[in-house]
């Protein structure tokens, strides 16, 4: 969805996000000066629809953008620079809000606790797009 949030979600979401910025290695904050992570409410409505996805149905937590570095080439220029996009809307729903609940299978959702563990999947998941891991093996590694 595409919705913009309201000042205090985007000031609560920022500071979770800075926690959990703060709990990663360092390593990962210098490659994230190599693919800056560019922080929004949500994607537009036309990056959705080229993506394949219905802007009034789908979220989207995290997008990279670039070429993976087992995919560069040496000789390779102009190239846009590598971003890494983080979507607070997508990233609280799929946490399941802000207020903590249990699902039908009795896990716990929602919650600072559930946006802060969905703030670092996504971050994770995106980093793993930067050094060229598919889907697949992302999601073996639990960063779906």
């Amino acid at each position: 969805m595409t919705e913009h949030l309201p000042e205090w979600e985007r000031e609560r979401f920022d500071r979770l996000l800075d926690r959990v910025m703060a709990s990663l290695p360092a390593r990962l904050h210098e490659l994230l000066e190599e693919a800056p992570l560019i922080i929004d409410d949500c994607p537009s409505v036309e990056l959705l629809e080229e993506m394949g996805l219905d802007p009034d149905l789908d979220d989207l937590c995290g997008l990279y953008s670039g070429i993976p570095l087992t995919e560069r080439r040496h000789d390779a220029s102009g190239e846009l620079p590598e971003t890494i996009h983080v979507f607070r809307r997508g990233i609280i729903d799929e946490a399941g809000g802000w207020d903590p609940c249990t699902d039908e299978e009795g896990r716990a959702c929602g919650g600072d606790d559930e946006v802060m563990q969905q703030i670092r999947i996504t971050v994770l998941h995106e980093i793993g797009h930067h050094f060229g891991l598919s889907e697949g093996d992302l999601s073996a590694l639990g960063y779906e």
